[in-house]
């Protein structure tokens, strides 16, 4: 597909329909789109645009549609699994100049923003008046709203409140041929086909949002944030275990151990963490104050029954923030300390933590690398760290092969491959560990229905022929079998 396209010939079409500044075309500056997150995977694009407003982007996306050429939708770049990089030659189409909050409706407690707008902003532009968005990802103070409707983005407090797709209301879409529509119509409650929903985590292969209706909560009336710390990883997920079967729901709740512990308060200078610990657990409870209190005292008992060593509570906001801080930037802090890290998402019950966490520690010894863990311990959404030193000959497949053991090893005990970074390129090849050919057949007739070109962020999602093989067969076994899929959707 890419051999035949003429990119100069796009530029030119780009340049008449947008901004001069734009478009992005000097290789130096394209190198700063040449990766997300996920720095394992590097590929620079040949050309970037930047639009800033729904008929720009639209331009830009109908251009590639007349001259067949792949797009890649791009937020903030802060994705870990290569969804927004151009992993063959495409058009990048970045939205990060997409910045402006549209409306606020506080009667009807929503905000809409283009998906340009940063996670925290949102929260930001109405706090003064009792009000905040509740889905926010560790790196809510630079991931945009767009980037985390591709991604389905959970964050803290989506244990109690939902991932993003429980706060969204109403796309505007930008369709993979240049057409605008609207997924959803701002309301909670719809009898309509739930498109919405398709969208939201369809990773950048549906098309883009334009624009974003989210819902807004009442700010709570009470906070307060128990740091428990622990002898044992196995302990720390036996507190989560009981907390989360007893009669108490925490806003959330979070868990480092000492490998996240030690880079945080030698980067941060914080003492909030106790460096003997193995692990430390935090939890926010939130709602009204006489519930929260009673959530206290039932979460600190059953902290203390499964050996925490000492249960300190924060009520002010100021310590509240104190205790966060470390965690929020813990992947901050173990980037400073390492020469480089492999971060997973896999997701297990709460009632395989203990088990899970020790069997994670086995295989980081077996593999010869350190695996710091660093979770949203509540939903069992795990987030290991695989510390490495690039330069180390052979080092890149040993990670990989350890990311790989432990993503099995979430699906061997009942979780999932993925629980809010996606899946992108980086975890394609394990897609037929999770779904059977049926499934993966139909969530590509899904693709082709919004996208029968197969334009709209190509080889990502699905197992490619070229990336994974074997894994590949398994669907192409499908078109044999009589379901018809776009010959896009296979070969790239």
């Amino acid at each position: 597909m890419s051999g035949a396209i003429d990119w100069r010939l796009l530029e030119q079409g780009l340049r008449r329909v947008l901004p001069a500044q734009a478009v992005v075309a000097a290789p130096q500056e394209l190198l700063a789109y040449d990766c997300d997150g996920l720095t394992l995977q590097r590929h620079r694009p040949p050309l970037v645009v930047l639009p800033e407003s729904t008929e720009q982007l639209a331009a830009a996306v109908r251009l590639t549609h007349q001259q067949g050429v792949p797009f890649v939708a791009r937020g903030s770049g802060t994705g870990l699994s290569g969804g927004a990089v151009a992993e063959q030659p495409a058009l990048v189409i970045a939205t990060s100049r997409m910045r402006r909050i549209l409306a606020i409706d506080l009667e009807n407690h929503t905000i809409t923003v283009q998906p340009g707008v940063i996670n925290s902003w949102v929260t930001r532009a109405v706090a003064g008046d009792g009000f905040y968005y509740a889905p926010d990802p560790s790196s809510q103070v630079a991931c945009s709203i767009g980037g985390n409707i591709a991604e389905n983005s959970g964050g803290v407090h989506c244990l109690k409140y939902g991932v993003t797709n429980n706060h969204v209301l109403g796309l505007e879409v930008v369709l993979p041929d240049g057409s605008i529509t609207q997924l959803g119509n701002g309301l909670a409650e719809s009898s309509e086909l739930d498109l919405r929903g398709v969208f939201i985590g369809s990773e950048g292969t549906l098309g883009i949002a334009s624009a974003v209706t989210l819902r807004l909560l009442r700010a709570p009336q009470s906070v307060a944030v128990l740091l428990a710390d622990f002898s044992s990883m196995e302990a720390a997920g036996e507190a989560v275990r009981l907390v989360t079967a007893a009669a108490v729901q925490p806003a959330g709740m979070e868990m480092m151990d000492r490998l996240c512990l030690e880079a945080v308060n030698d980067s941060l200078g914080l003492e909030e963490y106790p460096r003997d610990a193995a692990a430390v657990l935090l939890i926010e409870l939130d709602g009204q104050q006489r519930e929260v209190n009673a959530a206290i005292a039932l979460a600190s008992r059953l902290c203390s029954q499964a050996g925490a060593r000492q249960v300190r509570v924060a009520r002010a906001s100021e310590q509240c923030a104190r205790f966060w801080k470390g965690r929020k930037n813990a992947i901050t802090a173990l980037g400073r300390r390492y020469p480089s890290y492999y971060l997973q998402d896999g997701v297990v019950p709460r009632s395989q933590l203990p088990r899970v966490l020790a069997a994670i520690e086995r295989l980081s010894a077996a593999h010869g690398l350190p695996v710091a863990n660093v979770f949203h311990a509540g939903d069992g959404n795990l987030h290991p760290l695989v510390l490495y030193d690039p330069r180390e000959p052979g080092i890149i497949q040993r990670v990989k092969e350890l990311g790989a053991a432990i993503l099995g090893l979430c699906l061997d005990v009942g979780g999932s491959i993925s629980g809010e970074h996606g899946i992108g390129s980086d975890k394609r090849c394990y897609m037929d560990w999770m779904y059977s050919g049926d499934d993966l057949a139909s969530m590509l007739l899904v693709r082709q229905a919004f996208d029968p070109r197969g334009l709209a962020n190509p080889g990502k999602l699905f197992p490619t022929p070229r990336g994974c093989a074997e894994s590949a067969r398994r669907v192409q076994v499908l078109q044999l079998e009589g379901v018809s899929l776009p010959a896009e959707a296979l070969v790239f």
